[in-house]
């Protein structure tokens, strides 16, 4: 599918927003006044500020609010209403601790629960997806979670748990490489069942459909060299964890904490990108482009 980079900044940016938050929730840093409001601060902005940036994809930004409406059928909407309540009650928890040094460890945990709830309803948008073999995978919620850990784990200055979930996030990413790569062939979703044509026999694509682009190739089809995507799965890996793991073995300095932070925010970036460049939507296949 088409790399939108409005919507690989809201996965990567909003990912770690609400992944910073649910430590904070949790505790860690436990750190209040000035301290605690940088963190919230960075929180919220990465949070925000990715939601935000959702909405320039959108046909009609002036209608996101219409989101809100269809919560019983829409991952989408209930993501949007699960990011408010993550927001607003971890803004109730934030006034504690940043003005009256006070820990509401209730409210804590139900904004952490409900940041990593807003982390899974993102990635539910794209798994629910059938047409899309690659993100219909259990997998995906769990890639879309471990990375939010992982980052919150780093911004949040966990070192411990970071190492940890760096590593696990790494393995749930080349696991879900793996077993996307064959998703489509494994779907049984053909050129013969994209035109309804394998009754007849095995068709072959003679001519595109039209001779111009028009919504479905510029959103639902788009190509990536297999060598280019390799290299930017390892750019990837090396950046997203490989370098902020050996930066964290480091004698801590809040410059290789910056560097590790910044290095992870960077693979992310790009490994979002591969997630919908790669991604084969099986219209592609009656395109005669996959």
């Amino acid at each position: 599918m088409h790399p939108a980079a409005s919507v690989i900044l809201f996965s990567t940016l909003s990912g770690l927003g609400f992944g910073l938050l649910a430590f904070l929730g949790l505790g860690h840093p436990a750190s209040t006044g000035w301290v605690a409001f940088v963190f919230f601060a960075i929180a919220y902005a990465l949070a925000v500020g990715g939601l935000m940036a959702s909405t320039f994809h959108l046909g009609h930004p002036e209608r996101a609010l219409k989101a809100f409406s269809q919560w019983r059928s829409s991952w989408l909407s209930r993501e949007a209403w699960a990011a408010v309540a993550a927001l607003v009650v971890m803004g109730f928890y934030a006034i504690g601790r940043v003005f009256l040094g006070a820990d509401w460890a209730i409210l804590g945990w139900l904004g952490a629960t409900l940041s990593l709830v807003t982390v899974l309803t993102t990635s539910m948008i794209y798994t629910q997806l059938k047409t899309v073999p690659r993100w219909n995978s259990p997998l995906t919620p769990g890639l879309y979670l471990s990375y939010a850990l992982a980052g919150g784990a780093l911004l949040a200055g966990q070192v411990d748990w970071a190492r940890i979930l760096l590593c696990v996030a790494a393995a749930v990413q080349l696991i879900w490489w793996r077993r996307g790569d064959d998703a489509l062939e494994r779907s049984g979703t053909t050129l013969a069942t994209a035109t309804g044509l394998g009754s007849i026999g095995t068709p072959r694509a003679f001519e595109p459909p039209h001779t111009g682009p028009n919504y479905l190739t510029r959103e639902m089809v788009f190509v990536v060299g297999r060598a280019h995507a390799r290299l930017l799965r390892l750019i990837a890996v090396l950046l997203a964890f490989g370098a902020p793991l050996i930066l964290l073995t480091l004698p801590f300095s809040h410059v290789l904490a910056a560097l590790a932070v910044l290095s992870h925010l960077a693979g992310v970036l790009v490994s979002r990108w591969l997630f919908f460049a790669e991604a084969e939507h099986v219209v592609g296949l009656y395109y005669g482009r996959r």
